[in-house]
């Protein structure tokens, strides 16, 4: 996967038809992947940040990542959607789910 990393966090927009994500999405992401992979630790990473380069997911770890997506946000998730562009930081997360929610 190609990764994008040492951007400054941002905070999601509100939902709207631009497929921008929502502040409880971004925190139900965050506090998945803190209770799953971190142990229940947030060391501070950035919502923006790579979570491959940043060693929070592994590609195993991916595999359980789009598992939660698609049962906490009821969306069917492609196979030609694992992509990093779509799952490599929170906030692609997030707005992918909300694009995926319409």
């Amino acid at each position: 996967m190609n990764s994008l990393s040492g951007s400054p966090e941002t905070t999601a927009a509100p939902a709207g038809g631009d497929g921008t994500a929502d502040d409880d999405t971004v925190a139900r992401i965050r506090a998945y992947l803190v209770d799953t992979f971190l142990l229940g630790e947030d060391d501070g990473f950035a919502d923006d940040e790579s979570l491959l380069e940043h060693g929070i997911v592994d590609s195993t770890g991916v595999m359980e990542l789009v598992a939660f997506l698609e049962d906490a946000f009821a969306v069917a998730i492609a196979d030609d959607e694992l992509v990093a562009a779509n799952l490599d930081s929170v906030t692609q997360m997030a707005a992918f789910v909300q694009r995926k929610r319409g």
